[in-house]
């Protein structure tokens, strides 16, 4: 395949003798005599040549002048004679104030050219224009101060004017620009040219472009203030001072007839008065007409010169560098909308759009009560102010900052040296720009205070344009005072903490008494602080979730404005509580799923032996009756049962992760969270979003999450669990059936019962067998599954009495030593037969006490108090006589997760939530919280698999 490469040459590459050939887009030789011209496209004949024909400079033939005509004429065509020398262009050349005259009025060469003097007498007063080719009138202070075109000492000639040398003229200025964050301090060519002559004609004859202009250079040096120095400022202050005799404008104290409005003033305080003493004179909705929906901006702009351009409006990105549809640029004076704009510009194109400064002053529209439309100024807050002496050392409070009023968003002027027709050597960019909207406090009618525009420049020397870039940051922000709901919120932290506290109290109590102990030791301190951390974490999770519910409903809902959303630095103290409720709740969830894989169970079987068999004794040849075993398959397929429902919930919850990432990402919820004053569940494409609250992320996710599971609990307890599949009551159901209890105890001395004895006395029966006692119990021609008689109460909260305890654990012992008591078992029995004989020991244990056949360890049956259901323990100290507590409620699945359903499901909400604060993702968020909920759930699953297995001597090959 050919090649379609071409070879890379620039301009400025070509060299003195070439010209860069546009139509072959490379460099190609001029001819004899000729040099490149400057532009560097075409080429030129060189100094003492003439140009014989020339093809628009591509095709030049130049000719040697004669020596008595070296001079070559300005269009180059003929040779002339120079009596006054030449330029080095090789052209004739005439002293100041001369113009040259190369043809005759009716166009014919001179053979010499002559240098005529511009008559500067009373009757003409004529001086030679820029170019030196015609005579025009001199300028008007030339002929005020000296009655002539000269302007001889001891006048004063500055920037082409001339000033007549008198006291109380405005003191010699600095023509220097400071730039501090490079280090630099430059001699500005244009100040050289400007800052005097523009100080004099503003002070001397009230010339308003000479005003303005000087004004312009105040802004460029960044207002500096200072008593001492002549600069821009300083002769702007002096003019200012100086002439309070002519009166203000609009009865506005710092707006000087003939000057610009810079300042705002410097007195301490003067600041908090102008943004916060009076109200903005109109007020806004989030729904209305555009009049009541809009900022109305409106900027007068001038150019470096003083003169006035036109009035603009900021719609359309007047003040946004970073490119933009039309509609996007616009959203950003949509009343209530956060805009945030952010990108990277490069410098040449900077150069390029912004050749030329532009300077505004910035006004707020609005209809006054008469129809007339008036306009508030908006005052400007410059970051780069370079403070005079008093504001030195007051830092950065706002009541300390000088206001100004104007500024430009580049300026590639004031960084040129010595020639104001080169590049600049430094160029100073409107780097953040933001403007602020602050609500009135306890408006109901969407007041304002006066907006206030904030501005940072960013000051870049100029190395190489191409490749140099900035970032730029244009933003209007919403705010109000928000002293008032941090301090109700803070109210509420410190009530509800303090019930947290009383509430841990009380759940110590009921611990210490569960566990038998009155004795506040080491381990009683660190409970409580568990305790606490989980209650703590709820107090947070309701004061976060509250705040955030709070704002989505009253910030997107209002219509005419009375708050206003927090800003970001205004959301990092409830991001902090959201940190906090996740990382105590985090302990809670682990200290609840320790205690859970630390619980006692034991299976007790009332299946009897079903007559007697024969049996070989070992190692003596003869054969003995002995009762029928009892099946084991019955405790193994209730353990299996117990092991599934251990991580049993009342949710769903693959289907409550999936149905809140489709309310958010897919039905559009998640439009709601952001800081605009849209309710719409759906944005167009080509409209602009605005950047996300932290606050409303939460408060839409968490309301989400509550939400749905608040349905789906409603949905399992109505429909489900009771018309398809109930899997704790099946489990009792099942313990019946099968004639076994399950004994089990959470606390030293508190704990569970199921009472599972079956009423027809035997379980290990046939299909037939069975179906009919099914009947039989149906159709009530049996006695009742109460633990009590003509009871149906299965489930009881039991309170055990510490030798009861003691005598537990005595056999519990055998089942994890390899070797129990000696009385107890065969030293010469295997592992196996020692387990088995413990167990058997435990199960006939067990079911005597619940038989009441230990009369010292018996128990009696009773109803919780109202009060202890509510508080969660027991007033009564089992000391002789356990305690068993009727219980309706199921209440063994507090060692379940189906009985801390609101501990998961806020885990798991402020899991979500602080995945989304972090990575501001939705579906990460998602993901990552279903992950963690399969891998704590395996945990669970298997650590619990292995207590079961320990502490009722289930063999945990039999755990599917």
């Amino acid at each position: 395949a050919r090649g379609f490469s071409v070879p890379l040459q620039r301009p400025d590459e070509c060299g003195s003798e070439h010209y860069f050939d546009s139509s072959r887009l490379a460099c190609a030789p001029c001819g004899a005599h000729q040099r490149q011209s400057a532009g560097g496209s075409f080429c030129e004949c060189v100094p003492g040549y003439r140009m014989v024909s020339s093809n628009s400079g591509f095709s030049v033939t130049c000719e040697k002048c004669p020596e008595n005509m070296s001079g070559v004429t300005q269009d180059g065509w003929n040779c002339i004679t120079c009596p006054k020398g030449l330029t080095s262009k090789g052209n004739c050349k005439c002293p100041n104030n001369e113009i040259l005259v190369e043809r005759s009025v009716d166009g014919v060469l001179l053979d010499e050219a002559l240098c005529i003097h511009c008559n500067g007498s009373e009757q003409s007063f004529s001086a030679s224009d820029a170019s030196g080719s015609r005579c025009i009138r001199c300028e008007k202070t030339f002929i005020q101060v000296s009655k002539s075109c000269d302007c001889n000492s001891p006048n004063i000639l500055t920037g082409g004017l001339c000033f007549l040398a008198q006291e109380g003229l405005p003191p010699k200025g600095v023509a220097a620009v400071r730039f501090p964050q490079l280090g630099i301090t430059l001699a500005s060519a244009w100040f050289l040219k400007n800052l005097q002559s523009s100080a004099f004609a503003c002070w001397l004859y009230s010339n308003l472009t000479a005003c303005q202009a000087l004004g312009n250079m105040c802004v460029m040096n960044m207002n500096s203030l200072s008593s001492s120095s002549t600069d821009a400022c300083g002769l702007f202050q002096y003019i200012f001072v100086n002439t309070a005799r002519v009166g203000v404008i609009h009865s506005i104290p710092y707006w000087r007839h003939n000057l610009p409005w810079l300042y705002y003033g410097d007195q301490p305080g003067l600041a908090s008065q102008v943004l916060e003493k009076n109200h903005f004179p109109t007020t806004f909705t989030f729904r209305g007409a555009d009049s009541d929906v809009k900022l109305k901006f409106i900027a007068a702009s001038f150019d470096a010169a003083g003169n006035f351009l036109k009035w603009q409006s900021l719609e359309g990105g007047l003040l946004q560098l970073c490119p933009d549809t039309q509609t996007k640029l616009n959203a950003a004076y949509v009343f209530g909308t956060t805009y945030q704009q952010n990108c990277k510009i490069s410098v040449s194109k900077i150069l390029l759009d912004f050749a030329n400064p532009v300077f505004y002053d910035l006004f707020l529209e609005y209809n006054g009560g008469n129809g007339q439309q008036h306009l508030w100024a908006v005052p400007v807050l410059n970051l780069n102010l370079q403070y005079n002496e008093k504001f030195v050392n007051q830092g950065s409070n706002l009541n300390n900052w000088l206001l100004t009023r104007r500024f430009f968003l580049v300026d590639a002027l004031s960084g040129k040296e010595n020639d104001l027709g080169k590049p600049p050597r430094v160029i100073r960019i409107a780097s953040k720009i933001t403007i602020s909207i602050r609500l009135v406090s306890h408006t109901q009618r969407g007041t304002i205070y006066p907006p206030l525009i904030t501005v940072g420049y960013t000051d870049l020397l100029i190395q190489n344009p191409e490749t140099q870039s900035v970032m730029v940051s244009f933003t209007v922000s919403y705010e109000m005072n928000q002293r008032e709901a941090q301090i109700q919120t803070d109210i509420a932290l410190g009530v509800l903490g303090g019930l947290a506290v009383l509430w841990s109290l009380l759940k110590t109590a009921g611990w210490k008494r569960r566990t038998g102990s009155s004795i506040i030791d080491l381990q009683t301190v660190f409970k409580f602080l568990l305790f606490y951390a989980g209650d703590l974490a709820n107090v947070f999770f309701i004061i976060t979730m509250g705040t955030g519910i709070y704002w989505l409903v009253f910030f997107k809902a209002q219509q005419f404005v009375s708050v206003l959303l927090p800003l970001p630095s205004q959301e990092e103290d409830f991001v902090t509580y959201i940190a906090c409720a996740f990382s105590l709740k985090a302990l809670q969830f682990l200290h609840l799923l320790v205690s859970q894989l630390a619980i006692d169970i034991f299976f007790i079987d009332w299946e009897r032996p079903k007559g007697k068999v024969l049996k070989a004794v070992e190692g003596e040849g003869v054969t003995k009756s002995a009762a029928a075993p009892v099946s084991i398959w019955r405790t193994y397929f209730i353990a299996n049962e117990w092991n599934e429902i251990q991580t049993v919930r009342k949710i769903n919850p693959l289907f409550q992760v999936l149905a809140v990432l489709f309310f958010l990402e897919v039905v559009g919820f998640s439009n709601l969270a952001l800081m605009d004053a849209s309710s719409s569940l759906t944005r167009s494409s080509e409209s602009y979003i605005a950047p996300w609250s932290r606050i409303l992320r939460f408060g839409v996710s968490a309301a989400l999450w509550v939400a749905i599971a608040i349905l789906q609990i409603i949905f399992f307890a109505v429909i489900y669990e009771r018309f398809v599949e109930d899997k704790i009551s099946q489990f009792v159901d099942l313990c019946c059936v099968s004639n076994i209890s399950v004994f089990l105890l959470s606390h030293n001395c508190f704990g569970h019962y199921i009472h599972g004895r079956s009423v027809h006395g035997h379980a290990d029966t046939n299909m037939e067998e069975m179906n009919m006692n099914l009947k039989r119990e149906a159709e009530n021609l049996c006695s009742q599954r109460g633990l009590l008689p003509n009871t149906d109460g299965q489930t009881f909260q039991i309170s055990i009495s510490r030798k009861m305890r003691l005598n537990y654990d005595w056999i519990h012992e055998t089942l994890t030593r390899k070797r129990g008591p000696a009385r107890l078992l065969d030293s010469s029995a295997n592992t196996f037969e020692q387990s088995t004989r413990a167990y058997n020991a435990m199960n006939k244990f067990l079911s005597s006490f619940i038989d009441h056949v230990h009369k010292e360890m018996d128990y009696i049956v009773k109803d919780k108090l109202l009060l202890e259901r509510i508080l969660g323990m027991e007033f009564m100290e089992p000391i002789e006589k356990s305690i068993f507590y009727n219980d309706e409620g199921h209440s063994f699945t507090d060692v379940l997760y189906y009985g801390n359903e609101t501990t998961l499901l806020i885990f798991d909400i402020l899991f979500f939530s602080v995945v989304d604060l972090a990575s501001q993702s939705f579906v990460l968020a998602a993901i990552l919280t279903y992950l963690q909920q399969e891998i704590f759930r395996f945990i669970r699953t298997t650590l619990g698999q292995k207590n079961l297995a320990s502490k009722t001597l289930v063999d945990q090959r039999f755990l599917i």
